[in-house]
């Protein structure tokens, strides 16, 4: 009897924990999400970049600092989305 209790009292806890899960982000994941979108926004600066300079070394560098800067951002913007409860 009073590990049947002690059983469904666990089994309740780990439905809690996975459930808190479900709904939150890990920033692990946050970090893979911002590094696969910023290799497509990278590439994407790159080449507009190159079309509107003719030069790929000053579009390399345009686009490297734009991966750099806006890797951030993504990160931070998605882990403050993550704390709001709005939509989930």
């Amino acid at each position: 009897m009073v590990l049947d209790q002690l059983f469904r009292l666990r089994a309740k806890e780990h439905e809690k924990s996975y459930s808190q899960h479900s709904i939150s982000e890990r920033p692990l994941r946050s970090i893979f999400k911002a590094l696969s979108w910023r290799l497509i926004g990278t590439i994407d600066t790159l080449l507009v970049s190159y079309f509107l300079t003719g030069e790929w070394l000053l579009a390399s560098s345009i686009a490297s600092v734009d991966f750099l800067t806006k890797l951030i951002l993504y990160f931070a913007h998605e882990r403050v989305w993550n704390r709001i409860n709005w939509g989930k």
